[in-house]
């Protein structure tokens, strides 16, 4: 069995806290730019990064990605 992680669903909670990217680059203290990159799926989140989003964002880190499993 594998886990496939899909596209980042970032920007879907950014909408739903009624948060945009600039204000979510702010409590972070990462950059627009990388916040950017994560919310459209340019560059994945390590986990650490997805720990801290879903603190923000009041989640589970799994929240942010769609995921797949394959069995084979």
């Amino acid at each position: 069995m594998e886990v496939i992680r899909g596209r980042c669903l970032l920007q879907f909670w950014l909408d739903h806290r009624e948060m945009t990217q600039a204000q979510f680059a702010e409590r972070t203290g990462w950059s627009k730019r990388i916040v950017s990159y994560f919310a459209t799926g340019q560059r994945p989140m390590n986990p650490e990064a997805m720990y801290l989003a879903a603190m923000i964002l009041n989640i589970q880190m799994e929240q942010l990605y769609e995921w797949e499993i394959v069995t084979k």
